[in-house]
């Protein structure tokens, strides 16, 4: 799950051992949000098929074949080429933290959180950004964004009140994840003027392996208690195949998302950051008969409105700046 909102244009930038790349032309950044519509829908269905294997593998097992598989799936897709990091403490940093929000969600999903309920608390991603692009982007907000955020934020109190159905310990750390999220998704952008695509999907992925076997020993991420630990890290054919197809959709989704976000304006992006919860409604219902509750709607139709209002006025912002360039420049 990657996607912005509120946090200004790309700058010129330049891929190790390539061309230096030009802003984005029109064309370019429409195709840009076609790939990126397309990485929402490949994460989301990456995320049902483990969500539906996990009752066998458990949380941890999940991340190291995610990782496992997923760093060859880069590695075959992408030939090998461009995989070296440049900025690699950035990288290093987003990898790691990216983990930990993996393994948020999993334990959130192996404990019963259904994929709605999960993407409406993440629905409050593109809000958080826009707070955390004011000390690390140097963004200005002004009055309106400030009350479309306050409001969105009353949204997610809606879907979190006490006794609704979100009224649980794993939405608290769904939250928390969902803020690291925000961070991480940052910091894409801002690799994405250093590193390439590939190395950020081959990173991001590879780190899963090594944070999914420390995460082995904890209880609650280890190997359910009807698997046994003989045998669960290498579990049976059929659900090794789904975690090789699941690891495989993140692989593709990473890379889709890093092209996507190399040619597309983020504030053109942030939309697209709400279409997970429909897939996770949609797929909750087909797979496992989830309906969310209507404090669960409500509370995210509230987010999303906040969210896609701060969208506007991104937009808008920008349109000015452009008109006072054009005519300081006569």
């Amino acid at each position: 799950m990657m996607r912005q909102g509120g946090i200004g244009a790309a700058a010129p930038r330049a891929w190790p051992g390539g061309t230096p790349l030009a802003m984005p032309t029109g064309e370019e950044a429409v195709r840009g949000l076609a790939i990126v519509a397309l990485g929402y829908a490949v994460i989301s269905l990456a995320d049902a098929t483990v969500k539906w294997v996990m009752p066998l593998t458990g949380p941890a097992v999940a991340m190291v074949w995610r990782g496992l598989f997923g760093g060859l799936a880069v590695l075959l897709l992408s030939r090998g080429r461009a995989l070296r990091a440049v900025n690699r403490p950035l990288l290093l940093a987003r990898s790691l933290l990216s983990a930990g929000v993996s393994a948020a969600w999993y334990l959130a999903w192996s404990l019963g959180v259904s994929l709605a309920d999960s993407y409406a608390v993440a629905a409050a991603s593109p809000l958080l950004m826009t707070l955390l692009a004011i000390p690390l982007l140097g963004e200005r907000v002004g009055w309106r964004r400030w009350c479309s955020t306050a409001v969105g934020c009353a949204g997610v109190l809606f879907m979190l009140q006490p006794g609704g159905e979100l009224w649980r310990w794993e939405s608290a750390l769904l939250l928390a994840a969902t803020a690291v999220m925000a961070l991480t998704r940052i910091w894409t952008r801002m690799l994405t003027r250093t590193d390439t695509p590939d190395s950020m999907a081959f990173w991001v992925l590879a780190a899963q392996a090594p944070v999914g076997l420390a995460l082995l020993a904890w209880p609650a991420m280890g190997l359910p208690a009807a698997t046994g630990a003989a045998g669960g890290l290498l579990p049976p054919l059929w659900a090794l195949a789904m975690l090789a197809g699941f690891a495989l959709l993140n692989a593709l989704a990473q890379i889709l998302f890093g092209r996507g976000y190399a040619l597309a304006p983020v504030s053109a992006i942030a939309p697209f950051e709400y279409t997970p919860l429909l897939w996770g409604i949609g797929l909750g219902f087909l797979l496992w008969g989830e309906v969310p509750a209507w404090t669960t709607l409500g509370g995210a139709a509230v987010v999303v409105a906040a969210g896609l209002y701060n969208v506007h006025r991104e937009r808008v912002r920008r349109a000015e700046e452009r008109a006072a360039r054009l005519r300081a420049g006569g």
